[in-house]
């Protein structure tokens, strides 16, 4: 059975409003209604790491929640010079996964839809969070994210909302958004899915020649590498990472941005080698033409007496 795509807020309200009470007759093309409503955010091109979300929603939703499926390419989330022309839109493709995984709904706006009069002039911000790491990068664009996101938590209504942890600036910044907002939304983070060779997948992957794609391996061997070091402590976790890097950079058509060990709940450096408790090792890097994200999660414990 397909998956039609629905194009309009008007069309998602309607599905959202015929919900039945749970126990009841589900509706063509979704689960009962009944149950929680779970959304998974996307801008298309999806992949086994957006199919891993879905399931994840899936199974929180249950046989008669539903699972709705957003594909929207947001423009306020491209700065100058970024890809926003060439990034990949296969709609066809994604509604096939987005049925295979276990979705009920696929909602795929137009910009004018999204956006009715214009880039909007109201936009959240991101604030300090947003301004460190990918923020310094890439001026703009997580107060383009979040006011997306807000958006689409409006327009979807779900009870929670699906993230990935490859993303981790991103999920830190939704689920503060959340938080000092008052959103009525659980926020789940999901684990990055990898290839078996370590790579973390990304729509931008599709970019990569082969030989890029065999350089990119390097970033995800300096996370494993810090991971390793993490009963060291945190100073020792950042320089083996720092130390795989150096050892594969030189020559490798590999530009990095930053590696950093950071606090996942507000992308603060971590700076103590005394620090005990979770972190986030993250990095970023052009390969070649294509900019890469990464990050593996560490847990420091607390030192025994």
């Amino acid at each position: 059975m397909s998956l039609e795509p629905v194009r309009t807020a008007a069309e998602l309200d309607r599905l959202a409003d015929d919900r039945p009470a749970s126990g009841q007759a589900s509706r063509p093309g979704g689960g009962s209604g009944g149950g929680p409503r779970a959304v998974v955010m996307t801008m298309g091109a999806l992949h086994p790491g957006h199919a891993a979300l879905i399931r994840a929603a899936r199974e929180r939703a249950g046989a008669d929640g539903t699972v709705v499926v957003t594909v929207f390419v947001n423009p306020l989330q491209f700065g100058a010079g970024e890809d926003l022309d060439r990034y990949p839109r296969t709609l066809d493709a994604d509604l096939r996964l987005a049925r295979e995984a276990g979705a009920d709904v696929v909602f795929a706006p137009s910009v004018d839809e999204v956006y009715p009069g214009g880039e909007p002039q109201v936009r959240l911000a991101a604030g300090p969070m947003g301004e460190r790491f990918e923020g310094a990068s890439r001026p703009g664009h997580f107060d383009g994210m979040l006011t997306v996101v807000a958006k689409l938590l409006h327009l979807t209504r779900p009870d929670a909302a699906f993230f990935g942890e490859k993303d981790g600036q991103q999920l830190a910044l939704i689920r503060r958004m959340v938080r000092d907002l008052n959103f009525p939304v659980e926020i789940v983070g999901v684990p990055t899915v990898r290839e078996p060779d370590g790579l973390a997948l990304s729509s931008r992957n599709r970019y990569l020649s082969p030989e890029e794609r065999t350089r990119a391996l390097a970033l995800s061997r300096a996370l494993f590498a810090g991971r390793q070091a993490a009963p060291q402590g945190p100073r020792v976790v950042l320089e083996a990472a720092g130390e795989a890097l150096t050892e594969t950079l030189s020559g490798a058509g590999i530009a990095l941005d930053y590696l950093a060990l950071v606090d996942p709940a507000d992308f603060t450096a971590i700076d103590r080698d005394d620090y005990r408790g979770e972190a986030v090792l993250a990095l970023a890097a052009k390969v070649g033409g294509t900019r890469l994200i990464d990050n593996v999660r560490i847990s420091f414990p607390p030192e025994t007496p």
